[in-house]
């Protein structure tokens, strides 16, 4: 008994055979040799059989067996034989498929140039009656002896045949020997093809339409390649059937079938078929289907492999447990798969399957070889849907390179280094890199003002007068423009921001910023988040712009307005600084824990009201982890020749995180 009954003796019989094989279906293949035999799996899944079957026969296989489907992957020209499959299965009440191969540069034009197609064997021998040189014939050993019509066959013909001792005894009868008799077993490379016709100077190749997985289209490059003409004897049936992938589908449906897809993740470097790996390109090659976004998927594809554009990893887990025919897929993505690529997600939601990962070119890698700059002491950030302080990058690294993403991305860059007084600093801009199109531009922030080039773009930039920033706060007071407007000191500010706990994609409110320097040293901690100043003053809010221009605070914003009201509109908070409440510390705090009731807050007194106020809101508001601290700080005074210790203005810093109360 078995579930499928497979008529083999192609590359594609076998492939089923070792499809079923993997998914535990029970199969019986017949094919015609014991070579073909000794090709196929055999295991307690598959049992194979080398004996020539007539009509009856099947029946009587089909009957004792009693496969749920048979399916023909004959070989093409095997006419009487699928006619036989198919009588004995409408006999035996069985549905058959038939098994197609592919066919291979019969659409192509460039690949089939130098071609003459004729309806047998017959036809090719009586047109080459007619010729002069050197004939490669590649059909086989069947029919070889036709050949001997030629008046000068010893001589013209090459015979490559089967390495069997009987194909090699029958042809040595036919007078083909010698160097005339090429016994090798298939498939054969466009450079071995191309090598046998240079070597024994052939200029014609007699070729069967076998299809890609026959080796038809490496005949046909190699006989382009060296100026053969290629005589080819067409398919002498117009079939109906399945191709591979589609039988595979079939069967998937057919027994229910789940997903065993083995998944490369491949990078394919910028686009360029030559950034791409050779193992990535072999992993593209051997794959059924490609997988990625719409341009990268259609171009790693070629012809016979299926192409699904999508490159949301969920839903390309869920076409692939919803496809299992496909026993190998490609997802692409462009660059490396370890630089800013979608496979950190991929991995993620395709634990269920055997995934490969396949390194490419970076874009990093290949725009700083084109610019000849070494790239190891780079610092390296991507803009590209996705918030970055480019600024602070360019500020604090002399070499720095960016991935943009948009088309006006470096002219709002260049806008923004001019206004940061950053004009001095060298930019290299790339696009389209390895594309025909590719465009690489050196200049000045000024030379890129109104630019507008291809989102497919990247940036490095040499900053000779770059500053490492301190990675902790604890900026001098001296270093803030301040005019007369109230600042908090330096060792409050200290410990304020140490109660803060801040993360480095901080979200931050600073609530009554004053000069902001409590605003800055946010901005320049939380370097990957936003700070949004928010400040009543009119003066104090243009201080602010000030400072955030001397820092190259660029993911700072200044709110110009009274709290509460001015923080409505904004994003959700993870932090936040109260500095002044102007007697709305009730309603400010009530807001802020509105927004995200998992906010962490730090609220600084002066006035012992303002004290009793915050105190108030402990006790009443969805808040824990509650910490008071009241610090005295004096700094000296050189008086003469002494040091005099001088009282600041006691401060109450108060610090707290929200409950997160869940609903219900």
């Amino acid at each position: 008994m078995c579930d499928v009954l497979i008529f083999g003796g192609t590359t594609e019989g076998r492939k089923i055979a070792e499809y079923i094989s993997r998914h535990h279906i029970s199969g019986y293949v017949c094919v015609a040799t014991e070579y073909g035999e000794s090709l196929l799996p055999q295991n307690e899944y598959v049992r194979v059989s080398h004996e020539r079957l007539k009509e009856e026969e099947m029946c009587g296989l089909m009957e004792k067996e009693s496969p749920r489907v048979v399916i023909d992957a004959t070989h093409p020209y095997a006419a009487e034989v699928t006619r036989n499959i198919k009588s004995a299965c409408h006999k035996a009440g069985v549905p058959c498929v038939r098994l197609l191969r592919e066919s291979a540069g019969a659409e192509d034009g460039t690949a089939v140039e130098h071609a003459v197609y004729v309806d047998s064997i017959e036809a090719a021998v009586t047109y080459l009656e007619h010729t002069k040189g050197g004939i490669l014939v590649t059909t086989g050993s069947k029919e070889i002896g036709k050949f001997t019509r030629l008046a000068d066959y010893r001589e013209r013909v090459y015979a490559r045949v089967l390495s069997l001792p009987k194909v090699t005894a029958a042809c040595a009868e036919m007078g083909f020997e010698g160097k005339h008799l090429i016994c090798m077993q298939g498939p054969f490379s466009r450079e071995l093809n191309e090598a046998m016709i240079r070597q024994l100077d052939c200029r014609y190749l007699v070729t069967k339409e076998s299809g890609s997985t026959g080796g038809f289209l490496e005949k046909c490059e190699a006989a382009k390649a060296c100026g053969c003409e290629l005589v080819i004897v067409g398919r002498p049936l117009q079939e109906k059937g399945l191709s591979l992938l589609e039988c595979k589908r079939y069967l998937a449906g057919e027994f229910g079938l789940s997903g065993k897809t083995e998944v490369a993740l491949v990078g394919i470097g910028m686009g360029d078929e030559n950034t791409m790996t050779v193992g990535g390109r072999e992993a593209c090659r051997r794959a059924e289907i490609i997988i990625g976004a719409g341009r990268m998927a259609k171009a790693a594809a070629k012809p016979g492999q299926d192409v699904y554009c999508e490159y949301d990893a969920r839903r390309i887990r869920e076409y692939l447990t919803e496809h299992p025919e496909y026993e190998r897929a490609a997802v692409v993505l462009s660059g490396d798969v370890g630089f800013y690529s979608g496979c950190r997600r991929l991995l993620e939601e395709l634990k269920e399957f055997q995934v490969s990962l396949y390194c490419g070119i970076s874009s990093l890698v290949y725009f700083m070889s084109r610019i000849r700059k070494p790239w190891e002491d780079v610092k390296i950030a991507s803009a590209h849907g996705r918030a970055y302080n480019l600024i602070q990058g360019i500020r604090s690294n002399p070499r720095f390179f960016a991935i943009l993403g948009t088309g006006d991305g470096v002219s709002r860059l260049a806008e923004t280094l001019m206004e940061y007084h950053m004009e001095e600093v060298t930019i290299y801009l790339g696009e389209m890199l390895s594309y025909p199109e590719e465009k690489i531009l050196k200049g000045k922030p000024s030379d890129f003002l109104g630019y507008q080039g291809n989102p497919l773009s990247v940036i490095y930039i040499e900053n000779p007068e770059a500053n490492e920033i301190t990675v902790t706060h604890g900026i001098r007071d001296a270093a803030f423009v301040r005019g007369k407007v109230p600042m908090t000191k330096e060792e409050v500010r200290s410990i304020s921001l140490s109660k803060l706990r801040l993360t480095k994609d901080a979200v931050c409110y600073d609530v009554g910023a004053g000069t902001g320097s409590v605003s800055i040293e946010m901005a320049l901690m939380a370097r990957e988040g936003r700070v949004y100043a928010v400040e009543k003053k009119p003066e104090a809010a243009a201080l602010l712009e000030e400072n955030k221009k001397v820092f190259g605070a660029d993911n700072l914003t200044v709110i110009s307005g009274l709290a509460p009201e001015a923080l409505e509109e904004l994003e959700a908070p993870t932090h936040a600084f109260i500095g002044g409440s102007s007697g709305n510390m009730k309603v400010i705090l009530q807001l802020l824990l509105k927004k995200n009731p998992g906010i962490r807050m730090v609220i600084n007194c002066i006035a012992l009201e303002t004290v009793a106020e915050a105190v108030d809101c402990m006790k009443e508001l969805p808040v824990t982890d509650i910490d008071i601290v009241s610090v005295s700080i004096s700094k000296s005074k050189t008086v003469g020749r002494y040091h005099m210790m001088m009282g600041e203005n006691p401060i109450t810093i108060i610090s707290c995180t929200g409950k997160e109360v869940e609903e219900g």
